[in-house]
């Protein structure tokens, strides 16, 4: 028998309906082992031994080390088959050492997407772990260890911030800046002015903008001279220049992690997170026709290079569906030092599965995503858009006004992709306007406008901003942004990430003393670095040390000299327990009010929940209150837990609503409550009972002497309400 190990259960599940009975796939799920938390500090790292990691298993995975085990103690042959990057390679370093096996011989399998062709030339050509990888996912570890440990606890100490990075922080610095960058902006008044012409015969109209005075753009502040420059214009304007061209629009390269996050917020309104996890989904395969099959290749990745298979089979799909002219060239990637050209953009595996093909058999996500991906891979072969733009000049007084309009002539890639972007065709101006025409002045629109702040970043625009300054991978994209939304740094408000104050005070500590590591040149810099070790060009114990020596000098310095923020008195009140003053104090749901003299007294007010005026519960009758939850505020029945009806504070139901209870004509009412009736019910464990159809607000069941099985029912409810 021959063991293959992956990381997914489901990737396990598509390579295993590729290979015969032969082999035997199992899932490691993910990694196996970590970092340890104990040692000096917690590192789990030997800081004079060489940074020596100590590695832990991880309690879930004790069993599934168990099973595979057992499996490789049967196996002839045990093939690694993890991910094909530094993460996936250190986990099967992982393995290999866990499991006994022979690091420079273990045969490793590398395929970047998961069909059957892919499995079986990894099987017929694999090779060893590459330890140079190995190394640059563990220093990168260790370095990610020592500094958010260390900066972590210490925040946490003075600030009480819930964690820091080297990647993390940086990107929460530029949405900080962003935001006081918008908070300083102050709007500046512009003017335009479009004038609306007409021909002598009135046939032709034109709508045009003031564009220049004397050939040179002209720039409007105030209402005083635009009122000056109006007066200027003579009543006719003449048709100076008609010019005609075919502008061409090349299409966009196919997807990389960056671009496709980006797309996918912006088109589907997707989260990267969101983006990532549906995804992973396709790449590690889905039931088409019968057949387990990965629909797209490896989806973390920066290189934008197609196989040559692909790029034939794109070929001959574009000139059977569309015609030959529609075929284009090949883009070539511009030459990036920070590019890993280990693999393929992200596209689809086989041509052939159209999104039409495989809608029957996606999610809705998943074919959402999937079209994209398809048709951003088919477009990027294809020729590129050809645009007619016509713009016309009307001049007098030497002031020239201009209109232009724009007409596709020939669509290109834009057959394919063009419904993922904005229509640029505009309204159609008339044919025979020619060069001296005269257009007299109908109107003249005066307008206002001040400039206005620049935009937040999104989740889409945050990833550009670490794609442009490299900073991250592209595995790390995703997890750097749901981390700064977990940790409460920012929030997501209608799309834009907003730092809180917690997030800016995090800033403002960090770099004030930590200003070298809070530089995206720095963390560019160190991600060079450890790609030079991913090389074999960086001796990985002196990056290390260097890095040690200069942020323990950094860190000692903080702890010595950042004040610890003090909590915000409660002006007024004392604890009612011992007397010290009552302070606001942040928990794992916001804040709320507690004594200073914490952890001597343990005193926390209970917010009392805020009734609703008016309302009362439409499923029992109590009265509605507002209550806080791990998500926020919403509306709650005061008769809780007895009655759990929920609302958000827009007044729509939360949770799934019950459907009506049927009740009887002839039942009687309710001995307790006196407000349901009692009718027959089927118990979580398939009993029939008489109970009160008010339930939960009333947990009444009747008792019946000869009926064994509804005494169990009666003593398992009993026990449940402590009766």
């Amino acid at each position: 028998m021959k063991l293959i190990i992956v990381e997914s259960p489901h990737k396990s599940e598509t390579i295993g309906r590729f290979l015969g009975s032969d082999y035997k796939v199992m899932a490691s799920k993910g990694h196996i082992r970590d970092l340890a938390s104990s040692g000096k500090m917690g590192l789990g790292v030997d800081l004079n031994d060489g940074f020596k990691p100590t590695y832990k298993i991880s309690p879930d995975k004790v069993q599934i080390v168990k099973e595979l085990k057992a499996a490789v103690s049967k196996a002839d042959t045990v093939y690694l088959a993890t991910d094909p990057d530094r993460e996936g390679e250190a986990i099967s370093w992982h393995l290999a050492t866990i499991l006994g096996l022979d690091i420079d011989t273990t045969p490793r399998l590398e395929f970047h997407e998961i069909t059957k062709t892919a499995i079986l030339k990894a099987l017929s050509d694999p090779r060893t772990i590459d330890m140079n990888l190995v190394e640059s996912q563990e220093t990168r570890r260790i370095i990610d260890r020592l500094m958010g440990y260390r900066l972590s606890y210490l925040l946490q100490k003075k600030i009480k911030s819930r964690s820091a990075g080297r990647v993390q922080s940086v990107v929460l610095k530029f949405i900080v800046d962003k935001e006081r960058e918008i908070k300083a902006f102050v709007p500046q008044e512009y003017w335009t002015v479009e004038g609306v012409f007409s021909d002598e015969d009135h046939r032709n109209s034109l709508k045009a903008n003031l564009n220049s005075f004397k050939g040179k753009p002209i720039k409007l502040t105030n209402q005083s001279e635009v009122d000056a420059v109006v007066e200027a214009f003579p009543k006719d304007f003449v048709v100076s220049n008609v010019k005609k061209q075919v502008v061409k629009k090349e299409p966009r390269p196919p997807f990389i992690t960056s671009t496709l996050q980006q797309e996918a917020f912006s088109q589907c309104h997707f989260s990267t997170k969101k983006t990532a996890a549906v995804a992973q989904r396709l790449y590690e395969g889905e039931e088409i026709n019968g057949i387990l099959t990965g629909l797209i290749t490896y989806m973390r990745t920066d290189s934008t290079r197609l196989s040559n298979e692909f790029i034939s089979a794109c070929k001959e799909h574009i000139s059977q569906t569309y015609g030959d002219e529609y075929l284009g060239h090949v883009h070539m990637q511009k030459a990036d030092k920070n590019i890993q050209d280990a693999h393929e953009a992200i596209r689809p595996t086989d041509i052939n599965l159209t999104p039409e093909v495989v809608k029957p058999y996606l999610t809705r996500d998943e074919q959402i995503l999937y079209t994209l991906i398809y048709d951003r891979a088919i477009g990027s072969l294809m020729a590129a858009k050809q645009d007619l733009v016509t713009t016309i000049t009307l001049s007098g007084n030497e002031y020239d006004f201009t209109v232009s309009a724009t007409k596709n002539v020939f669509p290109g890639y834009s057959a394919v992709y063009g419904k993922f972007e904005e229509k640029e065709e505009t309204d159609k101006l008339p044919n025979d306007v020619a060069q001296g025409d005269v257009f007299h002045v109908e109107q003249m629109n005066k307008n206002q406008h001040f400039t206005k702040a620049p935009n937040r970043y999104n989740e889409g625009s945050a990833v550009k901003l670490m794609k442009d300054n490299d900073i991250g991978r592209p595995s790390t994209y995703a997890t750097t942004i749901s981390t700064l939304l977990e940790r409460d740094y920012v929030e997501n408000q209608k799309g834009s990430l907003v730092p809180t104050e917690q997030g800016e005070l995090t800033v403002d500590k960090l770099e004030e003393f930590f200003p070298k590591y809070m530089d995206a040149g720095y963390t560019a810099a160190m991600e060079n670095s450890l790609d030079n070790i991913a090389d074999g060009k960086t001796d990985r114990i002196k990056l290390l040390t260097d890095f040690w020596t200069e942020f323990t000098k950094y860190f000692d310095a903080a702890e010595e000299h950042m004040e610890k923020l003090q909590p915000k008195v409660v002006e007024g009140r004392v604890c009612p327990q011992c007397g010290k003053p009552l302070v606001y104090r942040k928990g794992k749901y916001g804040e709320f009010i507690g004594c200073s003299d914490y952890p001597n007294c343990t005193y926390i007010e209970k917010e009392k929940p805020e009734e609703v005026f008016n309302r009362v519960c439409p499923r029992c009758g109590g009265k509605l209150v507002v209550r806080k939850g791990k998500r926020g505020q919403f509306v709650g029945c005061s008769n809780y837990p007895k009655c759990n009806y929920m609302e958000d504070m827009d007044g729509n139901p939360l949770g799934k609503e019950k459907k009506p209870v049927e009740i009887p004509p002839d039942a009687p009412l309710c001995p307790e409550c006196h407000v349901g009736h009692l009718i027959e019910k089927t118990s979580r464990w398939g009993t029939k009972f008489i109970g009160c159809s008010n339930y939960p607000a009333c947990h009444y069941i009747q008792k019946s002497d000869d009926d064994s099985q509804t005494k169990k029912t009666y003593r398992r409810y009993s026990k449940k309400r402590g009766s």
